[in-house]
């Protein structure tokens, strides 16, 4: 008979408050905007006995015990990938059932065919689309809405690109709330936004980008008793970072030398960097490894900044087919910087038509993912030839979103139709080697045949 995971009761967790992230303020509560009423910055959630003793009061060998033993538990809140690692996160009031769909426990695959594509002996995927809405948002959304609830809440709200919109109206009709969701027109993948209507969503599309969403929402919640589930919410970061914890217990505790990550608002970032801090002050892994941001070249204020050696962000009219990453104006561009810095990372950017391929490359592997996560690939490949990156060393990509995310995308490459008319579309030809159109045949077997052994003459 399995033993049962010890309750929330047994192993007490620590007290967590909320912090600027730029002056240190500690407010007793949190505004709608989750700003710091001083400076204007950003918040975000510390454990003060962590600082004080550099313990949660279990040793790393006690903690790791109790997490591998909750996977035998039947108990939903240990069957939540994120909710079995609780004693690294706040704690909700009263031990309060939290909102949970069972998310995060997503897989590690290895990537031969991109692996040798990006010139490394192995080459390791973690696929957060492989997450219950099919994005790495619901490991965040779990912890955020599961606050909003406790707080009263009948309303949360975002401005989304479309993964964050998708998991939040899940994770609100789950709980019992309603949700708002403010999206750019014309830019989203409608695979993502027919998810948020299926939820129950109130969406509203507005004539503006992704950064024109943000504005008119955080006006939105100042006005009206609606509780903002962005990223900026520093709870959504709490439960994203657990995807960390959670690769580096797939991986026996053993840290790769490189995360490579995909970058839009560098929530994501920002908080896988504040898991492996959080783990070494712990004592639960002994070294960092180095946590590097992708993004797409049609949307990269961050590679400027840290390429140009600016001490600020400047933001930039977003223009990218990975629509999960674009965004001119991330918002969490200081925690990520934190990130970057502390792991020792770096910056690197793909084209349009670089990450068209690698995703394709990935696909050859068998594994399926949106564009965004794609950006990975391409950034490992050139970390490679820059020497950043070393042959022989452990290199875990991020995937970010799963592939029917964004099917328009995957069923124009293998068209030809991607970059039709664009700027790209010389550069494009390229591609022309991974296309797998549709064959349209006559309904005889001798033309499926004819199919047949003209394909088995092409390369894999």
């Amino acid at each position: 008979m399995t033993e049962p995971a010890p309750s929330s009761a047994t192993l007490q967790r620590e007290t967590s408050r909320l912090r600027c992230i730029s002056c240190g303020t500690i407010p007793d509560t949190a505004g709608q905007d989750f700003r710091c009423k001083h400076c204007g910055d950003l918040l975000e959630v510390f454990y003060p006995d962590w600082e004080r003793s550099r313990s949660t009061g279990f040793s790393p060998a006690e903690l790791k015990s109790t997490w591998l033993r909750r996977r035998s538990s039947f108990v939903p809140e240990d069957q939540s990938g994120v909710w079995r690692f609780r004693e690294l996160l706040p704690r909700l009031k009263n031990d309060i059932a939290p909102i949970t769909l069972r998310e995060g426990n997503t897989p590690i695959y290895e990537l031969p065919s991109c692996a040798r594509v990006a010139g490394l002996d192995h080459l390791l995927a973690k696929h957060q689309g492989m997450n219950p809405t099919g994005s790495f948002k619901d490991t965040g959304m779990t912890t955020a809405a599961s606050f909003a609830r406790q707080e009263g809440f009948r309303w949360v709200a975002c401005a989304s690109t479309g993964n964050t919109s998708a998991s939040m109206a899940a994770y609100a009709s789950r709980g019992g709330m309603r949700s708002l969701v403010l999206i750019p027109e014309g830019k989203i993948s409608w695979g993502k936004l027919s998810q948020a209507l299926d939820y129950g969503a109130v969406t509203c599309q507005l004539r503006t980008d992704f950064d024109g969403c943000m504005r008119v929402l955080n006006q939105v919640v100042q006005r009206m008793p609606v509780y903002l589930l962005n990223s900026v919410n520093p709870y959504r970061l709490e439960g994203q970072k657990t995807a960390a914890i959670e690769l580096l217990e797939q991986l026996g505790w053993n840290v790769p030398d490189h995360i490579v990550v995909p970058g839009g608002n560098l929530g994501n970032s920002s908080a896988l960097g504040k898991a492996l801090l959080e783990l070494r002050t712990l004592g639960l892994i002994s070294r960092l490894p180095k946590l590097s941001i992708i993004q797409a070249c049609g949307a990269n204020p961050f590679v400027r900044m840290i390429r140009s050696h600016e001490k600020k962000l400047n933001s930039v009219q977003a223009d990218t087919l990975a629509t999960a990453i674009r965004i001119g104006n991330p918002a969490s561009w200081k925690k990520a910087l934190r990130a970057l810095q502390e792991t020792g990372g770096t910056v690197e950017e793909a084209t349009e038509v670089e990450i068209a391929e690698a995703k394709a490359q990935i696909g050859a592997d068998g594994i399926g993912c949106e564009p965004a996560s794609a950006v990975t690939l391409v950034g490992a490949s050139k970390l490679v030839q820059q020497g950043f990156i070393k042959r022989g060393e452990q290199v875990v990509l991020i995937l970010t979103g799963h592939l029917l995310k964004d099917p328009e995308f995957t069923l124009k490459f293998h068209r030809g139709e991607l970059f039709s008319g664009s700027p790209h579309e010389h550069e494009a030809k390229i591609l022309a080697a991974q296309q797998r159109a549709p064959v349209v045949l006559d309904a005889n077997p001798d033309a499926v045949i004819k199919t047949l052994q003209a394909a088995e003459k092409q390369p894999g």
